[in-house]
This record gives C-alpha cells, sequence and structure tokens, in this order.
C-alpha cells in the first residue's frame, strides 16, 4: 500500500503563506536600508595633491634675414664637332736667321684709277652749237591745222641729248602746249644738226634743252 503524507509533513499547503513572509521581509529591509544614513569614515578620504605651476617663458621671434640667391652659374662650353683633323706640323728650331739676307716685300698696290666720268654730261667746257641757230629749227617747223583752226600759240620745251657725233638722241617734251604742237617740235627737232659738245678736248654726250615757239601771224 502507498503511504499518504500528513497534514503537517505537506509543505506545499504552505507555499502561498511562506511567499508572503518573504516578501513581507524583504520589503521591510529595503525600507530599513534606505532610511539609514551612511557616513563613509574619514580614514578613506583620499588626499588631495597640491598642483605643481610652472611659467612658460616668452620666447623673443627672431627675424630671419633673407640671403641673396646665388649669382647664376656660368654656361656650360659646348664642344662643337669639328670634322678638320688638324696634323702637327714640325717647326724647325734650330734654323738660323740671316739678318743680312733681303726681306722680300709686297708688290706695290696698283695706281688708283681716275673716277670714271660719266657717259652724259650737263655741262662742259664746250656746250653743243645748232647748226643754222634757232631760226633755222624754226623754219622746219610745220605748223598743225589744228592749232591754227584753234588759235593755238605757245612754246614747247624740249629736251635730248646731242651724242659725240652731234646727233639728236631720245628727244622729249618737257613741257607742251597740245594741238599738235608737241609732235611737231619733235619731229623738227629730230632733223636738226649740233655740234658735239667736248670736255678736255675729247666729244662727249651732253644733255640740252631747247624752245620752239609757235606764234600766228
Amino acid at each position: 500500500m502507498a503511504l499518504k503524507k500528513t497534514d503537517k509533513a505537506n509543505l506545499r499547503r504552505r507555499y502561498p503563506i511562506l511567499a508572503e513572509i518573504g516578501l513581507i521581509a524583504s520589503l521591510f529591509l529595503l525600507i530599513v536600508a534606505f532610511k539609514v544614513k551612511y557616513n563613509p569614515d574619514s580614514a578613506f578620504l583620499i588626499p588631495e595633491q597640491e598642483q605643481v605651476v610652472v611659467q612658460m617663458e616668452e620666447i623673443e621671434q627672431t627675424q630671419q634675414i633673407e640671403k641673396p640667391p646665388p649669382p647664376p652659374r656660368p654656361p656650360v662650353p659646348i664642344e662643337v664637332p669639328n670634322d678638320e683633323v688638324l696634323e702637327d706640323e714640325a717647326l724647325d728650331i734650330d734654323a738660323e736667321i740671316d739678318f743680312d739676307e733681303p726681306v722680300e716685300l709686297p708688290p706695290p698696290p696698283p695706281p688708283a684709277e681716275e673716277a670714271a666720268e660719266p657717259e652724259i654730261f650737263v655741262v662742259v667746257e664746250n656746250m653743243p652749237e645748232l647748226i643754222g641757230g634757232i631760226e633755222g629749227l624754226q623754219k622746219r617747223v610745220k605748223y598743225p591745222e589744228i592749232a591754227k583752226k584753234a588759235g593755238v600759240e605757245g612754246t614747247v620745251f624740249l629736251q635730248f641729248i646731242v651724242d659725240e657725233n652731234g646727233n639728236v638722241v631720245d628727244p622729249a617734251v618737257v613741257k607742251g602746249i597740245g594741238a599738235g604742237c608737241d609732235e611737231a617740235a619733235l619731229e623738227a627737232i629730230r632733223t636738226a644738226k649740233f655740234k658735239p659738245g667736248k670736255q678736255r678736248g675729247k666729244a662727249v654726250k651732253v644733255k640740252f634743252s631747247l624752245p620752239v615757239r609757235f606764234r600766228l601771224k
């Protein structure tokens, strides 16, 4: 037969009462712990150490002096290649000098040539002379009909060169009057003949000027 516990030995019935007693006891101890004042002993105080004050000295700021820049470096010489090969020449140091031997002097310079005279002169010693004079030239001038009808009168100035033979070369009108008179004056001067001008007794080319007049009767 199974044995049954007695009421005194059965602890399960007392669990609620024991729990309430434990809870009340724990609350009581907690209340007492909050109300009790805690005064710590002075022996547990940590002594404070005095701090050492360090004084910092003021450092004077030094002024930095700028040094001048160094001079630029000289350029490095560059060797230029040279294809020429220099041959060592043998010098005759033992050669004797004969002071009595005549010294060869360079040839004298050629005499300076006289300044070349110009091919065409403006002024010469003997100026060209018109053969027959101005009157003979005027007789050979043909008065243009257009100038006669228009009543054109005036003087045509011509310039030309008299060569070594007395012929007229390159005649030109310096100042004309038109109406065919300029062309008539050129035709007349081309047929003229001069005595050539001379410089130092030699016939030369001379630049010459002449006027040709046109007048109606």
